[in-house]
């Protein structure tokens, strides 16, 4: 079963990491100095946050499959979604290692679709997004490919 992705940009994370606690009423499942994050099954969604990358608010949205075979479903939508498609493939991101791939949609805000393959002890690259992402500066862990 697939499950949401939602990434948020702050400006102080402790003071976050205690707002999302209580909202959530669960303490994160991963905590680094610079980052947070919550595998929530009510709702079914992976809530992340972290200081990186540019100013607080929304930095990207996602769908993340439990398995290969739902990967390659999500990617099949990606490719008819009628929006260049950023095939990162395997990469390490968020303190994960991941395969994903990444698309803007029509407002410019970026999705990417992934499948976690284990943890990682860094957090990853920060690259930009601007072949997908016109209006965004960057994204935390978003690549800066050509497209695919």
């Amino acid at each position: 079963m697939k499950r949401l992705h939602v990434h948020i940009r702050v400006e102080e994370l402790a003071q976050s990491i205690r707002f999302y606690t209580a909202l959530f009423a669960a303490e994160p499942t991963v905590a680094k100095p610079d980052y947070a994050k919550w595998m929530l099954d009510d709702p079914r969604v992976n809530f992340a946050i972290s200081s990186r990358g540019g100013p607080a608010g929304t930095d990207h949205f996602g769908i993340q499959a439990e398995t290969e075979g739902e990967l390659q479903e999500v990617y099949g939508r990606l490719r008819t979604a009628g929006r260049p498609v950023v095939v990162e493939g395997k990469t390490t991101c968020c303190y994960a290692n991941s395969e994903k791939s990444w698309i803007g949609d029509p407002q410019g805000i970026a999705w990417e679709a992934f499948l976690t393959s284990g943890e990682s002890t860094v957090y990853g690259k920060d690259p930009g997004l601007s072949p997908i992402q016109p209006k965004a500066k960057s994204a935390c862990c978003a690549p800066t490919p050509a497209a695919a």
